[in-house]
């Protein structure tokens, strides 16, 4: 059942982008919708953490001068040697849902998205080499609906 539903949920997301336009900046409603749950998972029962100041600054969050780290509510997940983590603001102040995907290549996968916006930034850090680099828009794409189907599978299975 678990494998029909994130087969549609896949073939919708699929549709939908071939369906919008190039750069269309509404939401998909399959997409905000998974969006949403995930969200919303996410500060039910995600456990007090924080997103670092230099992650902040690198994905263009907001947060005060003197803030070393933004308040979040977070889940993470190590599946062999990948670790997933997903966060979302503790306090209202700011709106988004950070996933990031750590492989064990020394790169680390970061897509911000609104439930509003959908994806809006993705970037692959190198710690090794001191890099960060934006993904480019197919590959960002390509890995943010990856992110979204792992995720929705542990709203669903949790």
């Amino acid at each position: 059942m678990r494998l029909a539903r994130l087969a549609m949920l896949g073939l919708c997301l699929a549709m939908s982008a071939a369906v919008a336009a190039p750069g269309a900046r509404e939401p998909r409603v399959v997409e905000a919708a998974s969006l949403r749950s995930i969200t919303g998972w996410l500060k039910q029962s995600g456990e007090q953490g924080y997103l670092g100041s230099d992650v902040a600054d690198a994905m263009g969050i907001p947060r005060g001068i003197a803030a070393e780290a933004l308040p979040a509510k977070q889940r993470g997940f190590r599946n062999a040697e990948i670790l997933r983590i997903a966060q979302v603001p503790a306090e209202g102040a700011h709106e988004f849902l950070l996933f990031m995907v750590q492989r064990p290549d020394d790169q680390v996968f970061f897509y911000l998205s609104s439930v509003k916006e959908g994806l809006k930034r993705a970037f692959v850090s190198i710690p090794s080499r001191n890099l960060v680099a934006p993904l480019d828009p197919m590959e960002a794409r390509a890995g943010f609906l990856r992110e979204i189907l792992y995720w929705e599978d542990k709203v669903q299975t949790r």
